[in-house]
């Protein structure tokens, strides 16, 4: 019963991770193409205004890319670098973005 009262309440609150786990290796291999702007360490470019994103925590990096493919971030690019990614891809990638260290 106790389990699952907490069970119940972790679910309100929002802190149950997502049904299926991200593959962090799968999501390096997609990880290839965000190199060329995020760099191999996702460090970022500040001379050309890429951001780093390596280290950021998994849930928020899908969360991002879900919102550029959305559009509900306004960034060309990235929407075009989103238009093609299934919902395990950027779930893969956000897993594989949250162990770098740039």
């Amino acid at each position: 019963m106790r389990t699952t009262v907490i069970a119940v309440i972790a679910v309100l609150m929002g802190l149950t991770g997502p049904v299926f786990a991200a593959d962090a290796a799968a999501g390096k291999a997609k990880f290839a193409v965000c190199a060329g702007c995020h760099g191999p360490t996702g460090g970022g470019n500040p001379a050309l205004k890429y951001p780093r994103i390596g280290g950021l925590g998994a849930a928020y990096v899908a969360q991002q890319l879900r919102a550029f493919k959305s559009g509900a971030r306004d960034n060309a690019t990235m929407k075009a670098m989103t238009a093609a990614l299934s919902e395990a891809d950027m779930d893969n990638l956000g897993a594989y973005v949250a162990t770098l260290r740039p």
